[in-house]
C-alpha cells in the first residue's frame, strides 16, 4: 500500500506560479504510475496530468497543456506539479494518485491510492 501526502497549495493571483508536491511512502515509489487530479466546487474530479514510472512519459489534460509540468524524483519518493500562468478556473482541490498499472491514465477508477488533497485558489 502507498500513502500519499500533497502539499504546496495556497492562494495566488491569476498569472502566478505554484508548485505542488506529493510525497509517497509505504512501497517502492518507482513502481507506480502517478497522476494529478483536481476537483472544483460543485464539479466532478477531473484528470490533470499523469507520469510514467520512470518519468519519461507524460500526459496532460488539454486545459493545462503548456502551463503545467508534471515530474517526479524517485530518489526522494516525490512527485511534483509545476503550475504556471494560473487562471481562476484552475481553482480546485488537487489530488495526487498512484497506480501499479493503469490502462487509461485519465480515468479516476484506474488509481488505487489517493492523497487527501491540497487547495489551490486563484484570484482574478
Amino acid at each position: 500500500q502507498v500513502q500519499l501526502v500533497e502539499s504546496g497549495g495556497g492562494l495566488v493571483q491569476a498569472g502566478d506560479s505554484l508548485r505542488l508536491s506529493c510525497a509517497a511512502s509505504g512501497r517502492t515509489f518507482s513502481n507506480y504510475v502517478m497522476g494529478w487530479f483536481r476537483q472544483a466546487p460543485g464539479k466532478e474530479r477531473e484528470f490533470v496530468a499523469a507520469l510514467s514510472r520512470g518519468g519519461g512519459g507524460t500526459v496532460y489534460a488539454d486545459s493545462v497543456k503548456g502551463r503545467f509540468t508534471i515530474s517526479r524524483d524517485n530518489a526522494k519518493n516525490t512527485m511534483y506539479l509545476q503550475m504556471s500562468d494560473l487562471k481562476p478556473e484552475d481553482t480546485a482541490v488537487y489530488y495526487c494518485a498512484a497506480a501499479r498499472s493503469v490502462a487509461v491514465v485519465h480515468e479516476i477508477t484506474g488509481y488505487a491510492y489517493w492523497g487527501q488533497g491540497t487547495q489551490v485558489t486563484v484570484s482574478s
